[in-house]
């Protein structure tokens, strides 16, 4: 299973517990919507660190990628000039 789900499906249901448990204490509503809202920002911030990180991941792996191609196009073009070179002698 991917860890990235698993962790998603995590926080989704520490939120929900969080918030039912919030819900059904004995408490003002208005102290109860503060609560909340401030459970939500704290799990929107954690959402969006994680998010932060996966897309730090994703660019590396574009960046590593890309110089890869970019050693392979050059090792492709010095073959090709070595091969050119030797037909060249040839004739």
């Amino acid at each position: 299973m991917d860890s990235g789900k698993v962790l998603l499906g995590l926080l989704v249901a520490v939120a929900a517990g969080a918030t039912l448990g919030i819900l059904f204490a004995p408490d003002k509503g208005s102290s109860t919507r503060k609560k909340i809202s401030k459970k939500g920002d704290e799990y929107a911030d954690a959402l969006g660190d994680k998010f932060t990180e996966f897309s730090d991941g994703i660019s590396k792996k574009f960046d590593t990628m890309s110089e890869e191609a970019m050693r392979m196009l050059k090792n492709g073009k010095l073959k090709e000039e070595k091969i050119e070179e030797a037909i060249a002698t040839r004739k």
